[in-house]
């Protein structure tokens, strides 16, 4: 199947992607690496009347350390973040979550903020992204606004980017003193999406867990230090909490006990 038919629109600069949002408001759709967005309109789940590239924007094209955090603006494959020399001691998860994004092939061309603003459950950026309660920049010509990844995630493919606006980067957090992380999933194939993914965070007093690929969104939660038997009924409430259901690849049963062993993997790796 093939998309129906649309404009093109190459944009020069970010504010004339802006001007073409503004314009064009959900009749349009941003094109970056359209890893995820051309098998969407292949599908004819989305039928825009524009496509907004803005792949060749220079001024959308950044990953830069400020103000405590990575940021990637919204051109920045990928792989640019991926093979950064410094990435492993700036964001150690985001690192470590990479090799697990699909394919080589698809992180050369793919974009962070696209994979951010897509908003799949299964996906590993939304996940690390909440597991580090990073941030979405989002611009129109109206406004700029920074939301937290938790309010950013309303569901299954949703967000809460309005029409005209472009997600314009995302923000990860810088390693924090004393934290380890840790980060596995499971998969069908390597490269598939997960059935669930885990980024664990450990630091001398607290564990935070986030899980994807079992609720309409990645989901985070905290605990106190725990240890043994209290850290094992920790996680199982956790499973429980998610709302697995049964689908046409596993079990809601099957999703808990991944939940359980891969949740205590990725604490266990952090540790």
């Amino acid at each position: 199947m093939k998309p129906p038919a649309f404009d093109y629109l190459r944009a020069e600069s970010t504010q004339h992607a802006l001007e073409a949002l503004a314009h064009a408001g959900e009749d349009a759709r941003v094109l970056a690496g359209g890893q995820s967005l051309m098998a969407v309109l292949n599908m004819r789940l989305a039928q825009p009347q524009l496509l907004v590239d803005i792949s060749r924007t220079h001024d959308l094209n950044a990953v830069r350390v400020e103000d405590g955090h990575l940021e990637v603006s919204a051109a920045a494959t990928q792989g640019n973040v991926e093979w950064r020399p410094s990435l492993a001691n700036e964001v150690p998860l985001l690192a470590l979550a990479f090799p697990h994004i699909s394919h080589f092939q698809i992180r050369n061309r793919g974009t962070v903020c696209g994979s951010i603003a897509h908003a799949d459950p299964s996906a590993e950026l939304p996940l690390v992204l909440t597991a580090l309660d990073g941030q979405v920049v989002l611009r129109s010509l109206r406004r700029r606004r920074v939301m937290q990844a938790t309010d950013f995630f309303q569901g299954m493919l949703m967000t809460a980017r309005e029409p005209d606006e472009l997600v314009e980067a995302v923000r990860f957090p810088l390693r924090q003193p004393g934290a380890r992380y840790g980060f596995t999933e499971f998969s069908a194939r390597h490269g598939d999406f997960a059935l669930v993914a885990c980024a664990a965070i450990v630091t001398d007093d607290a564990i935070a867990l986030a899980v994807g690929g079992v609720a309409d969104r990645p989901m985070l939660e905290r605990w106190p230090r725990l240890h043994g038997k209290a850290l094992t009924e920790a996680i199982n409430d956790f499973s429980w909490k998610l709302g697995a259901q049964d689908d046409a690849h596993v079990s809601a049963q099957y999703r808990r006990h991944l939940v359980r062993q891969l949740g205590m993997r990725a604490i266990e790796e952090a540790r």
